[in-house]
């Protein structure tokens, strides 16, 4: 299992995890909201496991003062959360009218929470503290007023980023020191394990989520030494590749189709490395997809999941 590829999706479930307490959940929305509830109980979980073909881990929803809540961890990068977006609130509105018996047929209309979509990201690449996401913007064609539309706040919650939010909510500060500890450790060199070792030992001493850690350290080491499975992830690309190259190739045959899928799904497997280790140049960019030996390419995967960084990464291919 590659470290660097465990770095960019580790976080997801962890998050999940520090957030899944009422209090917890009820103190971050306070912070990201200005407001100052204080009875955990007027928050009602409404988390949908396993929300279609996703299997998000790392989703939490609530409901509180009619506000239909979702939030998101997020490592990697991903400009269709707001498509994830209209998925996951369209089964938390079905099992809302669900559960409260309402009649979608009704001559009268129906009073719905307002949704409120929040990602917090703290993979590697830079991005701003805040930024929005917009539904609209994948559409083909473009409308002034677009008839279906699903926003997504995406908030950057790496260690130094958004202070006055970090400060406002401690918990999340201190869920942002321990991911940042876990990398600066990784960086050492040392194994995972000893990473989430040495991460976990050190927050304990410094009082960072020190109750969470104590009771909770063999869950969260499990949770993070397991969660990522680099084989199923290169399974999922490589199958997305074969998919494309198979509708490419289908004139010239399946055979074709299925060398073509292999080799496109390989060279996404290598940008998505590099994408994490920062900007990619436009002329490495083209020489990987350029690129149409499988052998070749499966040594540049290799090397960019070593690579410190995109310059390290051309030194090993050159």
């Amino acid at each position: 299992m590659s470290d660097t590829a465990v770095r960019r999706t580790y976080k997801d479930s962890l998050f999940r995890m520090v957030f899944r307490e009422k209090t917890e959940l009820l103190s971050l929305y306070n912070a990201i909201n200005d407001t100052s509830y204080d009875n955990p109980e007027e928050l009602t979980i409404t988390t949908i496991d396993d929300v279609l073909y996703l299997s998000l881990k790392n989703d939490i929803s609530f409901l509180i003062e009619e506000i239909l809540n979702l939030y998101e961890g997020q490592s990697t990068w991903n400009p269709n959360m707001p498509l994830r977006g209209v998925f996951h609130m369209s089964q938390l509105y079905q099992a809302y009218v669900k559960t409260h018996h309402l009649n979608i047929y009704s001559s009268k209309r129906l009073k719905l929470p307002t949704p409120r979509y929040i990602v917090f990201y703290n993979g590697t690449r830079e991005e701003p503290d805040r930024q929005m996401l917009r539904l609209s913007d994948a559409f083909i064609k473009r409308e002034e007023q677009p008839f279906l539309e699903c926003k997504a706040l995406v908030i950057n919650i790496n260690y130094g980023r958004n202070p006055e939010l970090m400060e406002a909510c401690r918990k999340l500060h201190d869920y942002s020191y321990f991911v940042s500890r876990v990398r600066e450790e990784l960086d050492t060199g040392v194994t995972l394990e000893q990473a989430v070792d040495r991460a976990v030992k050190h927050c304990i001493k410094k009082n960072i989520l020190r109750e969470f850690l104590e009771k909770h350290r063999a869950e969260v080491k499990n949770v993070i030494l397991t969660e990522y499975d680099e084989e199923e992830h290169l399974r999922l690309v490589y199958k997305e590749g074969y998919e494309e190259g198979r509708e490419e190739g289908r004139a010239a045959g399946m055979e074709e189709g299925k060398r073509a899928g292999a080799a496109e799904g390989r060279k996404k497997a290598v940008l998505e490395l590099l994408e994490d280790l920062g900007p990619v140049p436009e002329r490495l960019v083209q020489k990987i997809m350029s690129q149409e030996d499988s052998a070749l390419l499966s040594k540049w995967h290799k090397a960019a999941a070593k690579a410190d960084t995109i310059e390290d990464f051309m030194r090993k291919i050159e």
